[in-house]
């Protein structure tokens, strides 16, 4: 799902051993591969300090909870947010999270309540979304797009009661908040009955790997067993009331995001790491890699204002009643595309060898280029050298299966377009 934050390259993890002997065989990483991630750490801060929604970074409800807990902070998307913590290496944290859970700390995120009965009309206006058919406590991923078929955000709406419960990139915030405010200001002049309230008295934490039910299910009076993928319930977590409890996440494990009150945040947080399960705290560098394995799509680089959901593979968040009615932002151009195609196509690549960045142009066996590469890691799950990465490239060459090329600095590196996700995903689907 979302993520707003730059481009980061996670440190090469070579195995799935127990923590302590990845630490062992972390010692004895080479001089070059140390300077790569050091390297990839600066690169990761630079970025995001260009990306930050302000000059002076703002901080979670979190941000003492982090520092004490050993947290290696940077300015991300206008915030102070962990990338990785000294307890556990950034590969070490990702392989966790596959294998145990790891929880995220996500209170950077927009959240946003819709209110009035026209609350419907007002987000159909502005997504891709068929929100309306949505069953109570249900979400759907959705896009708001422009006129020109553009993607401004992605997020996630849910179907709350009595209100639209909304998640959206901190990065964009910027953008989105006027971008709702002008419509409803629009709706209201025209006698609509609509309400936004912006919620800023409240955190978010992800819970997400394999043993999240084991680690969560004794401290909430939720039925875990019957809350399924992309629906949402409030409860008593930890002992605290009013808890939002929503089945989804940006890892491509089975997992949970919490919104709390931030002065309970904390609190929850150590209750969650004091559970069963195996806990661990984890950071951006973590949860980028992650997504990255799951396919997932990274605003700001996979997909921003220039991607149409088309190119970018997203065509399944237009649903049927959208597709026969139109009537969203730049939908004459979308719905054309998803008729005729489009020009080019967003793809992953498995590679071995230097791994490619963002930017890193694909080139086909005449030295043509064909298309570029916008996120790319090694991959730590699937290890040998491994490498992962999405980009566009033109439509003609995005079957897969199709041999290509990687122009990583003055090398040229064989590559094939991939399916993805490059690892299962685990969502927790009700039978």
């Amino acid at each position: 799902r979302r993520l707003q934050q730059p481009h980061w390259t996670p440190q090469p993890h070579w195995t799935m051993l127990e923590p302590k002997l990845v630490s062992v065989l972390g010692q004895a990483r080479s001089v070059l591969g140390q300077a790569r991630i050091k390297r990839n750490i600066l690169g990761f801060v630079k970025l995001s300090v260009r990306n930050s929604s302000s000059e002076t970074p703002a901080k979670t409800c979190l941000y003492d909870f982090h520092v004490a807990s050993g947290g290696k902070m940077v300015d991300f998307a206008g915030y102070l947010m962990p990338v990785q913590y000294s307890s556990l290496g950034i590969s070490a944290s990702h392989i966790h999270t596959r294998t145990n859970c790891s929880l995220f700390d996500v209170s950077h995120m927009l959240q946003t309540r819709v209110h009035g009965k026209d609350r419907f009309e007002f987000i159909e206006s502005l997504t891709v979304a068929d929100v309306k058919n949505l069953k109570a406590n249900h979400g759907a991923l959705t896009l708001f797009t422009n006129e020109n078929g553009g993607i401004i955000d992605d997020l996630i709406v849910t179907n709350a009661d009595e209100h639209l419960y909304v998640v959206s990139n901190a990065g964009c915030r910027d953008k989105d908040i006027p971008l709702m405010s002008g419509k409803e200001k629009d709706m209201k002049q025209a006698g609509k009955d609509v309400t936004l309230e912006f919620i800023d008295d409240r955190g978010l934490v992800a819970l997400q790997g394999p043993t999240m039910m084991t680690c969560l299910q004794p401290l909430t009076d939720i039925d875990l067993s019957k809350l399924g993928f992309m629906s949402s319930a409030v409860g008593v977590v930890a002992g605290i009331a009013g808890c939002r409890v929503t089945r989804c996440g940006y890892t491509g494990e089975d997992g949970v995001e919490i919104s709390v009150l931030e002065k309970d945040c904390a609190a929850l947080v150590e209750a969650l790491l004091n559970s069963a399960g195996k806990p661990a705290l984890a950071g951006l560098g973590a949860r980028d890699s992650l997504r990255l394995e799951a396919g997932l799509c990274l605003y700001g680089n996979d997909i921003d204002a220039t991607t149409t959901p088309i190119e970018a593979t997203l065509a399944w968040t237009i649903p049927k009643t959208r597709r026969a009615a139109g009537g969203f932002p730049g939908s004459d151009i979308i719905l054309k595309q998803l008729k005729e195609g489009a020009v080019r196509k967003r793809v992953g690549f498995l590679s071995s060898g230097p791994p490619a960045r963002g930017h890193t142009s694909v080139i086909d066996a005449d030295g043509k280029k064909v298309g570029e590469i916008t996120s790319g890691c090694p991959s730590p799950s699937i290890g040998s050298g491994t490498n992962v990465s999405m980009g566009y490239v033109d439509t003609n060459v995005s079957k897969v299966g199709t041999p290509l090329f990687l122009q990583v600095r003055n090398k040229k590196i064989e590559t094939k377009v991939s399916k993805m996700p490059f690892v299962p995903s685990n969502y927790f689907y009700l039978k």
